[in-house]
């Protein structure tokens, strides 16, 4: 029985190293494994670090870039801004040039209607005034037409371009003398009334401007002196037909006083002599002594006032 406590003993003695080896070596093992294991993570962690770091970098030069781009953005949205700025301020000069456009449109929009009222009444005053002188222009044809009827069967002619009636000086006056003669009072007298009684009719009385006595003398003498005698005729013919006992009415002689103009013209409008071939220039001397009785009606008047009106247009 000892000797198998003994071998027992003696056996389970080495049992216990080897079972220490064994776990030594199993230690040791593990130790092995943990180190590879480490070293596995550490190369993987080091793998995985460098591809972080490299992932890292091109994320920070992404970064930059995108820093970069951030400030080019900032600096054109800058930009942007300033000329969205500087568009604001150009429109809103814009808008107030054309607010002022528009207010010089509204203004002259106003004038062109206050110019167009005026040419509308200006048109309305040409037309009347036209109108009036179309009346005249007709007028004028009546009264020569019924002058020439009046003085048909007269020794003394009526122009038919004028109207007029001229006498000669040499038979109305003496020789240098402004006093009619008694011949020329009773010829006077057959003609004042037919010649003025048309003019003073009613009918035309409203369209006559100016009847016009004028005396007219030859190219002797002095102009001064010529201008004297050829108003002191004609005078002396007014006065004949302002007399009432002259065949004239007393309604008549007032209406000729509004009317009558004496005008002495020396010898400043001559006539000429037919006779003396083409071009002549020499004086008819007998023919130039003369006084004539015309008239003028409104129709000059007329023309004036259009030609105001046009030169106010």
């Amino acid at each position: 029985m000892k000797n198998n406590r003994r071998r027992r003993a003696a056996f389970e003695e080495p049992s216990y190293w080897q079972s220490f080896s064994d776990m030594m070596a199993a230690l040791l093992l593990i130790f092995i494994l943990i180190i590879a294991i480490t070293l596995m993570i550490y190369r993987q962690k080091t793998t995985d670090l460098e591809l972080t770091q490299r992932e890292l970098t091109a994320a920070q030069i992404e970064l930059e870039q995108f820093r970069k781009d951030i400030e080019a953005s900032n600096i054109e949205l800058a930009n942007s801004l300033a000329e969205l700025q500087l568009a604001y301020d150009s429109a809103a000069k814009t808008q107030e040039e054309l607010d002022l456009a528009y207010l010089e449109i509204e203004n002259a929009m106003a004038e062109l209607a206050e110019a167009n009222a005026a040419m509308q009444f200006t048109m309305d005053e040409l037309e009347a005034t036209r109108n009036e002188l179309q009346d005249i222009v007709g007028i004028r044809t009546d009264i020569i037409g019924e002058l020439q009827s009046r003085f048909n069967n007269s020794s003394m002619s009526v122009d038919p371009q004028t109207g007029s009636i001229t006498f000669s000086s040499d038979v109305l006056f003496a020789f240098g003398s402004a006093n009619l003669t008694t011949e020329s009072k009773d010829s006077l007298q057959e003609v004042i009334p037919m010649y003025l009684g048309v003019l003073l009719q009613e009918e035309y009385r409203s369209y006559i401007a100016e009847i016009i006595i004028e005396g007219h003398t030859d190219t002797k003498g002095t102009y001064e002196s010529n201008m004297n005698l050829s108003y002191n005729r004609a005078n002396a013919v007014a006065n004949f037909c302002m007399d009432s006992d002259n065949g004239l009415s007393a309604e008549e002689i007032s209406g000729l006083q509004r009317l009558l103009t004496v005008n002495g013209r020396s010898y400043s409008d001559p006539i000429y002599s037919s006779g003396g071939g083409p071009g002549s220039r020499e004086v008819d001397m007998d023919a130039s002594r003369r006084v004539e009785i015309k008239f003028r009606l409104k129709e000059d008047e007329m023309i004036n006032k259009i030609a105001n009106i046009l030169e106010q247009e």
